[in-house]
């Protein structure tokens, strides 16, 4: 099962004393969400490849599996000068549709992670070397 916190922003009501002209604040909230598995849903999909297509409204992301022998032979055709292939087939693991917000979020989390991946490697490197 997968467990994750989620922030929501909230409108606070205006002013303590609840003058009417006060600009409204917003503040964090944290929620425990915890989504349960549908099916086959909580296993991984294994994906190399993935694909944004904005839409009024929405963001669809398509992610895919290449074939990984065919991702390590472009470069070496191209350092031969073979000709490269117009198109690579490839196989669509799964495709999600977001709101925008979905999407904001998921940009920040991002974020987050490779960020913190970021300092595991660097303090790896300052280890080893």
């Amino acid at each position: 099962m997968a467990e994750a916190k989620g922030k929501k922003g909230a409108e606070q009501p205006a002013g303590a004393e609840g003058a009417p002209d006060a600009a409204p604040q917003s503040r964090t909230v944290e929620l425990g969400i915890r989504l349960v598995p549908v099916g086959n849903s909580d296993q991984p999909v294994v994906v190399n490849y993935a694909m944004l297509n904005a839409a009024p409204g929405m963001a669809f992301i398509d992610f895919g599996f290449l074939e990984p022998g065919m991702l390590a032979a472009l470069p070496r055709m191209a350092q031969q000068g073979s000709k490269l292939p117009e198109q690579i087939n490839g196989k669509l693991a799964v495709r999600v549709a977001m709101s925008y917000d979905a999407l904001a979020s998921l940009h920040q989390q991002l974020g987050r992670v490779v960020a913190g991946l970021a300092q595991q490697r660097a303090a790896s490197v300052k280890k080893d070397g």
